[in-house]
């Protein structure tokens, strides 16, 4: 039998890993199979850094919560100029084919 090698990870990868389980809509199992490490691996994470939640929503920080917010403005200030934008060239071109 082979010896089992152990992963040793930074405590930032550990936190960042948790913090993206515990706020991401995709699955945990799917999480840890993108980044590599074991489910269990990631359970303990977000059990240790999210009370045990794998939703955490309301384990995150204010800062994080004030980042988040922050972050959704800006795209939704994005996508609604994009919106009008089309609603404009949508309405140019329709009245250019009658």
């Amino acid at each position: 039998m082979g010896k089992r090698k152990v992963s040793q990870y930074t405590e930032e990868f550990k936190q960042s890993s948790a913090k993206l389980a515990a706020t991401s809509d995709k699955s945990t199992h799917q999480i840890a199979k993108e980044l590599g490490i074991g489910q269990s691996t990631l359970h303990a994470w977000v059990k240790k850094y999210y009370s045990g939640s794998t939703k955490a929503g309301n384990s995150l920080s204010t800062n994080d919560l004030l980042e988040e917010l922050k972050r959704l403005k800006k795209e939704n200030s994005r996508l609604t100029q994009e919106r009008d934008i089309l609603k404009k060239a949508t309405a140019y071109f329709a009245s250019e084919t009658r």
